[in-house]
């Protein structure tokens, strides 16, 4: 089984502090971090490796002033692939964004500049979602002549709904700020991105690990589902992580009133 010193890395970098929390960054800054294939195996490598590494959350990150300008574009002229070719480079982007969202690992992106195209389609694979002021996202696919083929219309669709997306990609309509976070594209529109991103994978990193598996994968796998199957897989995941010996003491706790309680936020 390869371990994260194992890894042979050059559009990436992959740093594990002592915290548990790795920091993943696009290395592609000449190109606005655009994605091309052996970034992509890259990120196949990272996610296969991290879920049994001992990560407790991952920030994903940027080189630059952008976080991703989608699919490298360059790369993707150049190569001329037949139809059949290109099926299995989106393949690829499925399989690195699966693991992104079904490993059990927090993910969480640290967003700033254009986060478009690709670059949404990788950002929607996090977790949690962090946009600085800098942060604008689109789906430029129409103009382009191309279409979507990262699952864009699995998570970006989800996110904003059909007809937004649809909107997006026919006329290259741009959203950022207030309205971005407003339709879910993030979940947060700080100064800082990285530094809130940090904060959030602290507090991620703090809960038991079976406890985010579950939250960071078992609820992917039950949108999945009828409604009646995901009852069902609920109660099974509820029953182990519920269960768990290291639910005991954080449950005494509350029991005996040690615990902190959930307040509102003040101010």
């Amino acid at each position: 089984m390869k371990h994260l010193d194992d890894l042979n890395l050059t559009f990436t970098t992959l740093t594990l502090d002592d915290e548990g929390i790795a920091t993943l960054s696009l290395n592609r800054a000449d190109k606005r971090n655009a994605l091309n294939a052996d970034t992509v195996d890259e990120l196949i490598d990272i996610f296969t490796v991290v879920p049994r590494a001992g990560v407790r959350a991952v920030v994903l990150r940027a080189e630059g002033t952008h976080f991703c300008a989608g699919l490298d574009l360059v790369e993707h002229h150049t190569e001329d692939r037949r139809p059949e070719d290109f099926m299995h480079v989106c393949l690829r982007w499925h399989e690195a964004f699966n693991k992104m969202e079904y490993g059990g690992v927090p993910v969480i992106a640290a967003l700033k500049g254009a986060v478009v195209g690709g670059g949404l389609e990788l950002a929607s694979s996090a977790h949690i979602r962090v946009a600085d002021h800098s942060t604008y996202f689109a789906l430029p696919e129409g103009q382009r002549g191309l279409f979507t083929g990262g699952g864009a219309t699995i998570r970006v669709a989800d996110l904003v709904g059909k007809d937004r997306m649809i909107d997006m990609m026919l006329t290259g309509r741009v959203y950022q700020g207030e309205e971005a976070i407003a339709l879910g594209l993030a979940q947060y529109l700080v100064e800082d991105s990285e530094a809130k991103a940090y904060e959030l994978a602290r507090a991620a990193a703090s809960n038991p690990p079976l406890s985010n598996f579950a939250i960071c994968s078992a609820i992917s796998h039950m949108q999945n589902m009828s409604a009646m199957d995901a009852a069902y897989a609920e109660a099974v995941v509820a029953g182990i992580v519920n269960t768990q010996p290291a639910s005991r003491a954080r449950l005494a706790a509350f029991a005996d009133k040690s615990a902190a309680r959930v307040r509102p936020n003040e101010g």
